[in-house]
């Protein structure tokens, strides 16, 4: 069964996070909130615990993970990023947006798009899983917990507990997130690319809505 961290969302307890981690450090996996929805999250080096995530999604290697980053620093470690690039980062981070950059080798290739060698990178404002990552010591692997065969992300951490019970080793419950996804971009190309329209604002970084020229 899944443990319950019931954490506060602006005072989180510590003693309660480091257990969390220690979840994670193990290799397990977890349903922790973010700053658009909760996500399923593992240990980016443990092989199996990834394979596990997937399977929990239903997704296949050609499905973007995202790397969770505590800041823009962390993220430039597992991915390639020039000066335009760096501009635009420092613009949305923290924020709701993902980012599909070119993965550095400190990123395991089995986590990687299989053929372009991309990764989605992000910044996420959310205190609690801000201060899991600081606990953690480095980024998390993640992808929205949207269940299989549904397209809404789920936001109700006891209900996400009751479902995936048998699944995941711990949910992280901060109460209710954005229903919204996150905005993604990729930056993989000469100019960026609006993918997935979500709850970061496009024209905070020049780039025009999905559906206007």
């Amino acid at each position: 069964m899944s443990q319950l961290f019931e954490v506060h969302p602006d005072n989180p307890q510590p003693r309660l996070l480091k257990q969390a981690a220690q979840i994670l450090h193990a290799g397990g996996v977890a349903a922790v909130p973010t700053d658009s929805s909760y996500a399923l999250v593992c240990h980016l080096d443990d092989k199996t615990a990834a394979e596990r995530l997937r399977r929990i999604r239903q997704v296949d290697d050609k499905h973007h993970l995202t790397l969770l980053c505590r800041d823009l620093s962390e993220l430039a470690t597992y991915a390639r990023v020039d000066n335009r690039q760096y501009r635009l980062l420092k613009h949305a981070t923290p924020g709701p947006f993902t980012f599909i950059l070119e993965a550095t080798k400190e990123v395991p290739r089995r986590v990687s798009h299989p053929s372009r060698r991309t990764i989605g990178l992000r910044v996420p404002e959310h205190k609690v899983l801000q201060l899991l990552l600081a606990e953690l010591g480095q980024p998390l692997l993640a992808t929205t917990l949207i269940p299989p065969g549904e397209h809404e992300a789920m936001n109700d951490p006891q209900e996400i507990r009751e479902r995936f019970q048998k699944q995941l080793q711990a949910v992280v419950d901060a109460g209710a997130c954005p229903m919204q996804p996150t905005t993604v971009i990729d930056l993989s190309g000469d100019e960026p690319v609006l993918v997935r329209q979500g709850r970061g604002d496009p024209a905070a970084l020049g780039l025009a809505p999905l559906g206007e020229a």
